[in-house]
C-alpha cells in the first residue's frame, strides 16, 4: 500500500461537521470574508487510482541516479545507517506522535527524547540538552540569543569567518531586524584569529560563536579563546559536527558556555540536504534561558520512574514578544533516530567509526596531495574532510568528475559567493572503501588533464 490510513467516511465527516455546529464543509470558512474567497475550480488532474500512483511513482524514482560516489560534504555526510534506526522511527508510535504534552500516555517519546539529550550532554561534555531545535543553523541562532539575553545591554554578536555561510545567513535572518550587530571575525590560515577576536571583544558584546571542524573541514585550536570571552562578560559559543566529538577535544573542554550543531550524520541519509535536527547543550547555569523543551526524569506518586516535560516557559506560545524562545515544535523523530543510532554503535562503536573517519580522509588527503601534486588550502588538521587548492576552477573539475560516476566534494565558491574559486572541500566517511578512495584519485587526475 501507498498509504497505511483509511480516509473518513462521509458519514464521519457529517457527523464531525454537526458536533462543531455546521453541516456543510464551507460552514468552515464562513468567517473568511466571501470577497477573498476563491470561487472557481482549481485545475488540478483527474485523480488516479493507487495502482496508477505507485507505478507513475516508481517511474519517476527511477530517473533518480543513485549509484555515485559521495564525497560531499560542508555540513551533510555520507554515512553508513544501521537498520535499527528506520526500523524504530518506522514504527507507528512514534512515526505519528505529536508532541508529547499528556506525559502519562507519552512515555515512550519522553523517554526517547531524554535519552537524546543525555546522549548530546556525554558528547558534548557540557550539563544541558534539550530537543527541539530545526537545525545546527538554527541552534547557532538560538544559542546567541542566550547570549544576548544573559548579558543586559549587549546588541552584539562576534562569529567566526570559518562558520558555515548558512549559518551566517540564519543569524543575519533572525537578527538583522532587531538592532543587533553581527561581526565577522577574520580567519587566520584557515582558523580564526584569537588576535581579532580579542579586539573586537567589549561591553557589546554579548556572544561568540565559532566553529571547529570549520568550514573547511579544519579543527581549531581554541587555546585561550574562552579566557578572553569570559574576562569580557560574552558567552563561549562552539559549533561542532557531533560526530568529530568521538575523538576531538569536547566543546566543554575548550571552556564553552554552550555547543550548537546538526545531528544528520547520526542515522539520516543527506537526502537533498536532510532531514536534520539541532542539538544545543549548556552549562547548568543557563539552563532557565534554553530554548524549546527539556524532558527530565522524576518518580510518580506510586515511586515509578517517569519522565515528563520541564523547565518550558509558557510564553513560548502565548506572549511573542516576551518569550525566551518562540520555538514551539520540536524534531522528535530525528531526535529518536540520532539516539537509536547512537545506542546501537555504542560508545567503543562510536570510536571504531571516528576513527575509519580519521583514517580514510588522511589516506586520500596524502595521496591526493604527494602523487598529485595539489595544495592544501591551510596545514590545519583535520577530521574527515580537507579544503585543497586546484590548478583550475573546481566546479569544472567537479563536472568532469561528475560524468564518471563521482560527486567529488564542494566548490566553496558555490556556498560563499567571491571566494576563491579553485577551493575544493572534500568529505569522506567510514563509508568509503578502499578501492573507492583509489578511484577518487584516478578521477581527480584525469579531471586536471
Amino acid at each position: 500500500m501507498i498509504h497505511p490510513y483509511l480516509p473518513h467516511t462521509q458519514g464521519d465527516i457529517a457527523e464531525m461537521l454537526k458536533a462543531i455546529g455546521t453541516t456543510t464543509l464551507d460552514g468552515l470558512f464562513e468567517d473568511i470574508p466571501a470577497s477573498i474567497r476563491e470561487r472557481g475550480g482549481i485545475a488540478l488532474p483527474a485523480g488516479l487510482s493507487e495502482f496508477e500512483v505507485e507505478h507513475r511513482l516508481r517511474t519517476l524514482s527511477e530517473a533518480n541516479v543513485s549509484d555515485r560516489l559521495s564525497f560531499l560534504g560542508c555540513g551533510c555526510y555520507d554515512h553508513i545507517i544501521p537498520a535499527t534506526v528506520g526500523h524504530i522511527i518506522g514504527r507507528s508510535e512514534f512515526a505519528t506522535a505529536y508532541t508529547p504534552y499528556q506525559a502519562e500516555i507519552a512515555q515512550g517519546l519522553l523517554q526517547a527524547i531524554f535519552e537524546f539529550q543525555t546522549m548530546i550532554c556525554e558528547l558534548t561534555g557540557l550539563d544541558v540538552s534539550n530537543a527541539s531545535l530545526y537545525d545546527g543553523a538554527t541552534a547557532a541562532a538560538e544559542a546567541c540569543a542566550i547570549g544576548l539575553a544573559v548579558r543586559r545591554g549587549a546588541d552584539t554578536i562576534l562569529y567566526s569567518a570559518t562558520l558555515h555561510p548558512h549559518t551566517q545567513r540564519v543569524l543575519s535572518t533572525h537578527f538583522g531586524d532587531q538592532g543587533i550587530r553581527l561581526l565577522a571575525i577574520s580567519e587566520d590560515v584557515g582558523a580564526v584569529s584569537l588576535r581579532e577576536l580579542r579586539s573586537l571583544l567589549d561591553k557589546r558584546v554579548g556572544a561568540v560563536v565559532v566553529q571547529s571542524p570549520n568550514l573547511y573541514g579544519y579543527l581549531e585550536d581554541y587555546s585561550g579563546f574562552a579566557e578572553a570571552v569570559h574576562e569580557a562578560g560574552a558567552l563561549f559559543i562552539i559549533s561542532a559536527n557531533p560526530m568529530s566529538l568521538g575523538v576531538a577535544r569536547t566543546p566543554a573542554e575548550w571552556g564553552a558556555d554552550i555547543a550548537v550543531g546538526d545531528t544528520q550524520v547520526f542515522g539520516f541519509p543527506p537526502t537533498l540536504g536532510g532531514a536534520n535536527a539541532g542539538y544545543i547543550a549548556a552549562a547548568e547555569a543557563l539552563l532557565r534561558k534554553m530554548p524549546g523543551r527539556i524532558v527530565g526524569q522524576t518518580i510518580d506518586s506510586e515511586g515509578r520512574r517517569a519522565f515528563v516535560l520541564t523547565l518550558q516557559a509558557r510564553e513560548q506560545h502565548i506572549r511573542r514578544e516576551r518569550a525566551t524562545s518562540n520555538i514551539c515544535t520540536n524534531q522528535a523523530l530525528i531526535a529518536l533516530g540520532n539516539a537509536v543510532y547512537l545506542a546501537t554503535v555504542g560508545d567503543s562503536g562510536l570510536h571504531a567509526v571516528c576513527a575509519l573517519n580519521l583514517e580514510k580522509s588522511h589516506y586520500l588527503h596524502s595521496r591526493l596531495i604527494g602523487e598529485l601534486g595539489l595544495t592544501p588550502s591551510a596545514e590545519q588538521p583535520f577530521f574527515n574532510e580537507f579544503t585543497l587548492r586546484l590548478p583550475r576552477p573546481a566546479r569544472e573539475v567537479l563536472d568532469r568528475m561528475e560524468r564518471s560516476g563521482i560527486y567529488g566534494g564542494v566548490a566553496l565558491e558555490r556556498l560563499q559567493p567571491g571566494s576563491d574559486p579553485l577551493l575544493l572541500t572534500v568529505a569522506v566517511t567510514e563509508k568509503r572503501t578502499r578501492v573507492e578512495l583509489d578511484r577518487y584519485v584516478r578521477a581527480v587526475e584525469e579531471a586536471l588533464r
